[in-house]
């Protein structure tokens, strides 16, 4: 009779066993990453903006030479209508 018990017993901890094992093989499973078409787009503008500079020098370069050499002058007229409509595309 204890032998019947212990068979019992033993039988009960292998299927526990084989259900561990089970689940070990489980949590070896490899993970995936798929970027869509729209991800893919977005990486190689990121790229494209990182790759240019942050001021146009082109642009920049002939307004610094005439503030340096004190020949640069603002019309206030011009400055006072492009900041009134500035203030009207705000509101």
């Amino acid at each position: 009779m204890r032998i019947e018990a212990y068979n019992q017993i033993q039988q009960v901890y292998q299927s526990q066993k084989v259900n561990r094992a089970q689940k070990a093989q489980k949590a070896y499973s490899s993970d995936q990453l798929q970027i869509s078409s729209f991800g893919k787009d977005i990486q190689t503008a990121k790229a494209a903006i990182a790759g240019s500079a942050d001021i146009r020098e082109d642009v920049t370069a002939p307004i610094k030479a005439k503030i340096q050499s004190g020949t640069y002058e603002v019309s206030a007229e011009s400055f006072a209508e492009k900041l009134l409509k500035k203030y009207e595309e705000m509101r």
